[in-house]
C-alpha cells in the first residue's frame, strides 16, 4: 500500500457510504466559496473602471482634459474620484485650447464638453438634474448617450433626456424652462454611466459650465502618452487618457508627489488577515465533521498499523477525505457561485445609480476561491489525520477508544498567546494615534488572541465536564460526551467562538462610533419642528429698492404660509424677522456692535449662526434661540427687549449698558455707504457656545437706525410632522418659490448603513452559530449512536435522548459563545478609542448587550431547540463492548 491512489479510493468509497456525513462536509465547505464566488462575480461585474470605463466619460475620444486654472497639477493615472490635486492655482488664467496643442500637437482635435446641473418647473413642482453639454453628433462624442427614440439635438435650444426625467412627466417635444432658458426635449435615451437619476444632454451653448473658469475638452490627437499628461500637468490640465489607462505607470511612484501613501502593504496585510480568519472558520466549522469521519476508520487504520503500516499510510486515508471532499465541494460552491452571482445582478443594479458593465467572471479570484475551499478541506483533516495516526493500536482493535492524552503544554501556548494578543491590542489602540500602524497590530493581535483561545478551548471543556457532576443527567451526559470525544467538540466549539468573537468585535466599534455621533448631535429646534428658510441673497432682486425687496419677502412668506397651514393644519406657524445681509444689484449689508469704549475684540459682526441672517428683528426672542439657550437667558432677554434694548450675545461678562452700532451698506461697484450710532442701549447675554444669532433688536431700535426687516424664516412648530407631511411641504413649497430649504428636527437619526451592519452582523453570526453548532450536534448524535442505544436498553425514554441531543448543542453554543464573547472584547475595546477619538471630546466605549446576550443566550437556546426537535427519539439496540 503506496502512494496516495489507495487513499483516495478509501476516500470515495467512504464519502458514498456515509451520505449524511459527507453532505454536512459538503455544505460546510461549499457554502462560503459559493458567497464568495458570487460576491466575486457581483463585484467584478458592478465594478466599471479603467479601461472598461473610458468609453463612459471620453467618448471615442482619446483623452478628456479638465481645467481650473493655471498651476502645477499632480494626478493618478486614473484621476476620477478626487485622483489628483493642484498647487497655487491662478483661476483666473485657465489655460488655452492653443497651449493645450502645444502639448499635444496642432493637429490635435478639442471638442469643448460642460458638466452641470439644471431646475424645470413641471405644472406645479421643480425638479432638478445634472446636464451635459456636448456636441452628440460629433464622431468624439459616441458612446456617451445611446438614442432610443426621437433624434439628437440639431438647432438651438434641442436637448435629449434619459427616462428617469421623461418619467417626471415630460415628453418628447414638450418645452420646458432650464435655468431661465427654454429647452426643447427631442428624444430620449440612455445615458453611459447614471441609471436612475434625471439627466439632460444639449450643446454646451444651451447648457453651460456651472463656473466660469473651468473647461472641459473631449481630444482627439491619437494615444496621449504619459509624458504628455505630465506636459499638460505642468499649465493646469488634468487629464484621462485612454493609452494611460490601458498602460498605466507603477502606482507606487506617484505616492511622493501625491503627498499619500499607496496603502499596498496595509491593503496586502489586511487581505492576508481575511483570507486566514476565513480559512480558519471554514476548518473549524469542517473540522468535527473529518473528526468523526477519523473515529469511524479507526478500526480499519489500527489493522493497517497491526500489519505494518506506517503512520504516514494512516494519515494518507483521513487527508485523502479532505482532498476528494474539498474537491468536490469547492467545484460545486464555485458553479454555484457563479450561478447565484448572475441571479442576484439584477437585483443589486437596483441599488447602483450607474449602470454595471457586462457579466464578468474574475477568473483569478474564482480560482483562488476554489484553491482556498481544497485547502480548508485538507486542513480541516489534518488534525484528525494525525491523531488518528498515533492512536492506540491495541485498544482500538479491542473496542476501546485510543484516544492519546492531550499534551499539558497546549493551554499555557494559548494562555500566552491571549496575554499577547491583549497587549497588542492595548498597544495599536495607543500607537494608532501617532503610527498608520496601530490599526494592523489590533487586527494581528484579533488573530492572535483567537488562536489562543482555540488552544483554550480543551481545558475549559474538560473543566465544565468536571463541574458537571451536579447537573441533571441529559446535561451531565452531554458534559462529559463533550470532553470525552474533543477531537470533534474542541473545533466546533472555536468555530463558534471565532464567529461571536468578531461579531462581538465589530459590534462594539460600531456601536460605540454609533454613541460618538449621537453624543455629537446637536439639535437646531425642537422635536417635530420644521424651518422654511430660502438662501441668503435669494430675496435681494436686481433693479429693486430695499422697499420693493422687503414687498417682495413678505408676499412671498405670506404664500409659504398659506401653503404650510394647508399642509400641516395643527401646527402654529411663526414667521422670523431678520436684517439681511444681502441687498438688491450685488450689494451687502453689514450690521457690527461694540461695548462703548472697546474696540477690536468686541466687535462683532451680523455673521449668523442659525438662518440666514445674524441680526434678528422681535419684541420677544424667537422660538430658535428661546429653543438654543437657558431659561435665565432667555428671561433676561426678553425682559431688554421689552425695554426697548437690543440683546447682543457674547462668551464673555459685559457690564455696559449702551454700544456703538456700525452700518455699512455696500453696493455692486464697491462703494461703502458707513454710519455710526453710539449710545445705543443695550443688554449683554452671555452664552457658553456660539449663539445661534449674533443680536436681536426690537422693531422701534430697528427703524431708528434706517435697517431693513424682513421675513427670513418661517418656524412650523407644535406638531410631529409626519414624513409623508415633510415631503408634500418640500413639493408645494418648491413649487411656489425658488431654491426654498425645508428642514425638520427629527433629532440623531441613526444611519441606514449601521442599521444593515448591526443586522448582518447577527445574521452572519446566527447563520455560522447555527450551522456550526448544528453540525457538531449531529456528527456527535451519530457518533454515540452505540452510547444512546444503550442508554435506551437499560430504561431512558425517548425524550432522554432528545434532551442529550439538546445538551450537547447548548454545551457547544453556549461554551463557545462565552468564549467568543470574551475574547470579542479585545479587540472591540482597542479599536473603540481610536475609532471614537476624532470627534475631539473623548472617547467613546459602548457595549451592545443586546447583540451579545442574543449571541451568547439566544441564539445557544434556539439551536437546543431545533435540536431536541429533530433528533431521533428511538434508535435500534446494538451491541457494545467496552
Amino acid at each position: 500500500m503506496s502512494g496516495w491512489r489507495p487513499a483516495l479510493r478509501i476516500a470515495r468509497r467512504d464519502a458514498l457510504r456515509h451520505r449524511s456525513r459527507s453532505i454536512l462536509v459538503l455544505v460546510m465547505i461549499s457554502l462560503p466559496v459559493l458567497a464568495v464566488s458570487a460576491a466575486a462575480v457581483v463585484i467584478k461585474t458592478a465594478e466599471v473602471s479603467g479601461v472598461e470605463e473610458v468609453s463612459r466619460t471620453l467618448g471615442a475620444a482619446d483623452a478628456r482634459i479638465h481645467t481650473e486654472g493655471r498651476g502645477q497639477v499632480l494626478q493618478l493615472p486614473d484621476p476620477r474620484d478626487f485622483g489628483w490635486r493642484q498647487m497655487d492655482v491662478d483661476y483666473d488664467d485657465p489655460p488655452t485650447p492653443d497651449e493645450v496643442r502645444a502639448v499635444l500637437g496642432a493637429h490635435t482635435r478639442l471638442l469643448p464638453i460642460t458638466t452641470g446641473w439644471g431646475r424645470a418647473r413641471v405644472s406645479d413642482r421643480v425638479i432638478d438634474f445634472t446636464t451635459t453639454g456636448v456636441d452628440l453628433s460629433d464622431p468624439l462624442a459616441e458612446g456617451l448617450f445611446d438614442l432610443e427614440q426621437g433624434r439628437l439635438p440639431e438647432a438651438e435650444g434641442d436637448v435629449v433626456v434619459n427616462d428617469p426625467l421623461l418619467a417626471k412627466g415630460l415628453a418628447i417635444g414638450d418645452e420646458i424652462e432650464v435655468n431661465g432658458a427654454a429647452r426643447r426635449i427631442v428624444g430620449v435615451g440612455r445615458d453611459a454611466t447614471v441609471r436612475d437619476k434625471p439627466v439632460m444632454l444639449g450643446s454646451t451653448q444651451d447648457l453651460p459650465e456651472d463656473e466660469d473658469n473651468i473647461h472641459e475638452w473631449l481630444v482627439g490627437a491619437g494615444p496621449v502618452s504619459w509624458s504628455q499628461v505630465r506636459g499638460l500637468n505642468r499649465i493646469g490640465g488634468v487629464v484621462t487618457s485612454r493609452a494611460v489607462l490601458a498602460d498605466p505607470p507603477d502606482v507606487a511612484s506617484m505616492a511622493e508627489q501625491m503627498g499619500y501613501d499607496t496603502g499596498r502593504n496595509e491593503a496586502w496585510a489586511v487581505l492576508v488577515l481575511i483570507v486566514v480568519m476565513a480559512l480558519l472558520e471554514v476548518v473549524l466549522l469542517a473540522g468535527p465533521a473529518f473528526a468523526v469521519g477519523a473515529r469511524r476508520h479507526a478500526r480499519t487504520l489500527a489493522l493497517i498499523a497491526a500489519s505494518g503500516g506506517t503512520p504516514a499510510q494512516s494519515r494518507r486515508v483521513i487527508l485523502g477525505s479532505g482532498m476528494v471532499l474539498g474537491a468536490v465541494a469547492s467545484a460545486l460552491g464555485l458553479v454555484l457561485g457563479i450561478g447565484v452571482g448572475w441571479l442576484l445582478l439584477p437585483q443589486v443594479q437596483r441599488l447602483n445609480g450607474e449602470w454595471f458593465g457586462p457579466f464578468d467572471l474574475p477568473w483569478g479570484y474564482l480560482g483562488a476561491t476554489a484553491g482556498c475551499g481544497l485547502l480548508s478541506a485538507l486542513l480541516a483533516s489534518v488534525v484528525p489525520a494525525w491523531l488518528a495516526s498515533r492512536q492506540d493500536v491495541v485498544a482500538v482493535l479491542a473496542g476501546r477508544r485510543g484516544d492519546r492524552k492531550a499534551r499539558a503544554a497546549t493551554p499555557i501556548l494559548g494562555l500566552l498567546l491571549l496575554g499577547l494578543g491583549v497587549v497588542g491590542s492595548a498597544y495599536g489602540a495607543w500607537a494608532i494615534d501617532f503610527s498608520r500602524d496601530g490599526g494592523l497590530w489590533i487586527a494581528v493581535c484579533a488573530v492572535i488572541s483567537v488562536l489562543g483561545m482555540i488552544l483554550v478551548v480543551p481545558v475549559v471543556v474538560t473543566v465544565i465536564a468536571k463541574m458537571s457532576g451536579r447537573l441533571p443527567l441529559t446535561v451531565r451526559y452531554a458534559a462529559r460526551d463533550a470532553a470525552r470525544h474533543r477531537a470533534r467538540t474542541v473545533p466546533a466549539v472555536a468555530a463558534v467562538a471565532a464567529t461571536v468573537a468578531g461579531v462581538v468585535a465589530l459590534g462594539i466599534a460600531n456601536a460605540s462610533y454609533e454613541s460618538m455621533s449621537r453624543a455629537g448631535y446637536v439639535p437646531s429646534m425642537a422635536m417635530g419642528t420644521a424651518q422654511v428658510v430660502l438662501p441668503d441673497g435669494t430675496l435681494a432682486r436686481p433693479g429693486q429698492s430695499e422697499a420693493d425687496m422687503i414687498a417682495a419677502a413678505q408676499q412671498q412668506w405670506v404664500l409659504a404660509a398659506e401653503l404650510a397651514v394647508r399642509t400641516v393644519p395643527d401646527a402654529v406657524i411663526e414667521s422670523v424677522v431678520g436684517v439681511p445681509e444681502a441687498l438688491p444689484d450685488e450689494g451687502w449689508l453689514r450690521v457690527s456692535f461694540r461695548p462703548d469704549g472697546r474696540v477690536g475684540e468686541w466687535d462683532w459682526g451680523g455673521y449668523s449662526g442659525w438662518g440666514v441672517s445674524g441680526v434678528l428683528v422681535a419684541d420677544a426672542l424667537p422660538s430658535p434661540l428661546r429653543f438654543a439657550l437657558k431659561e435665565d437667558q432667555t428671561d433676561a432677554a426678553d425682559k431688554a427687549l421689552a425695554a426697548g434694548k437690543a440683546v447682543v450675545f457674547t462668551s464673555r461678562p459685559v457690564v455696559n449698558e449702551s454700544m456703538r452700532v456700525v452700518t455699512e451698506r455696500t453696493d455692486g461697484n464697491g462703494k461703502s455707504d458707513r454710519r455710526r450710532h453710539d449710545g445705543v442701549p443695550v443688554s449683554f447675554v452671555e452664552v457658553d457656545d456660539m449663539a445661534p444669532a449674533t443680536a436681536v433688536l426690537p422693531p422701534a431700535l430697528i427703524e431708528e437706525l434706517g435697517l431693513p426687516a424682513v421675513p427670513m424664516a418661517l418656524m412650523i412648530s407644535d406638531t410631529d410632522i409626519t414624513k409623508a407631511q415633510e415631503t408634500d411641504l418640500k413639493e408645494s413649497l418648491g413649487g411656489a418659490i425658488s431654491d426654498v430649504e425645508v428642514d425638520v428636527e427629527r433629532g440623531y437619526q441613526r444611519s441606514a448603513t449601521n442599521m444593515i451592519i448591526t443586522l448582518v452582523l447577527f445574521t452572519l453570526a446566527g447563520v455560522l452559530m447555527l450551522g456550526g453548532t448544528l453540525t457538531a450536534t449531529f456528527l456527535a448524535l451519530s457518533d454515540a449512536r452505540p452510547d444512546l442505544a444503550t442508554l435506551s436498553a437499560v430504561g431512558a425514554s425517548p425524550r432522554t435522548r432528545r434532551g442529550v441531543a439538546a445538551s450537547y448543542a447548548v454545551v457547544v453554543g453556549l461554551v463557545g459563545a462565552l468564549l467568543g464573547a470574551g475574547v470579542g472584547f479585545i479587540p472591540g475595546i482597542a479599536i473603540s478609542h481610536p475609532l471614537t477619538s476624532l470627534a475631539g471630546s473623548g472617547t467613546y466605549l459602548d457595549i451592545p448587550w443586546l447583540l451579545i446576550a442574543g449571541l451568547v443566550v439566544a441564539l445557544p437556546l434556539l439551536t437546543a431547540a431545533i435540536v431536541g426537535l429533530t433528533a431521533r427519539s428511538r434508535l435500534p439496540l446494538v451491541a457494545r463492548s467496552d
